[in-house]
């Protein structure tokens, strides 16, 4: 991958800019709902929201991308009344995640650990493949996801609280909802709340980039770069 790609800033200024990066964000969370397959089949716990999704899913009697979709539409409310800016990819990633899992799952591509070394280093793989595909995802500058929106949208509203215990708090009710629910809880869901993150940030530093230069362009804006070329 070239490193003019890696730099150079997305600016979404016409239509055709921003069909290319729709692709480009479905392309990349198609992937990442490969790399959730793979923290799933490691059967060792899921990660905290794939708790929740997987015990509403149980609890429903739904596919986990059905459940995931309405998690994720929710949340997308919630981003609303929050006043949060939303980008179209938010969009994309409340239904193509989802989908992507069940879509993996129906192949049965790959067979559940029944191992916990190999359940460790399925579920790592896939924390990589998931942070690979973040950038990808944050490269087409349309939109974060609907979690890190509520997330941030949570932090403006409680001020003198860090962003480290918002997120922290914001794991810990999913995971014990979705544990209430039947979602599977292990040393899986341990490892992705402590190094998911860490992950990511490798992942970017060796292509090196800078999520922080990310300008999204809300879905506002969007419709506007569309409305101009129609004019």
């Amino acid at each position: 991958m070239s490193h003019d790609f890696l730099r150079k800033p997305v600016q979404n200024t016409t239509s055709g800019d921003i069909i290319t990066n729709i692709f480009l964000a479905m392309f990349a969370l198609f992937l990442n709902g490969f790399g959730i397959y793979l923290t799933m089949q490691a059967n060792i716990g899921a990660a905290p929201w794939d708790v929740f999704n997987l015990g509403l899913s149980k609890s429903l009697g739904v596919l986990y991308g059905t459940a995931s979709i309405t998690v994720s539409l929710t949340i997308l409310l919630i981003d609303i009344m929050l006043k949060e800016p939303l980008g179209l990819a938010m969009f994309i990633d409340a239904i193509v995640v989802g989908k992507s899992v069940d879509f993996f799952n129906h192949l049965e591509l790959i067979p559940k650990s029944d191992s916990l070394l190999t359940g460790i280093l399925m579920m790592l793989l896939g924390l990589v493949v998931i942070g690979y595909t973040q950038f990808l995802y944050m490269k087409a500058s349309l939109g974060c996801g609907p979690r890190d929106t509520l997330l941030v949208g949570l932090k403006k509203r409680m001020k003198r609280v860090p962003i480290g215990a918002v997120s922290i708090g914001l794991l810990s009710t999913a995971t014990l909802i979705g544990y209430l629910l039947g979602g599977p809880v292990g040393i899986g869901t341990i490892i992705c709340a402590l190094c998911q993150g860490t992950i990511m940030q490798l992942a970017f530093k060796t292509l090196s980039f800078d999520a922080t230069r990310i300008k999204h362009q809300n879905i506002i804006e969007s419709f506007r770069v569309f409305a101009h070329k129609t004019a």
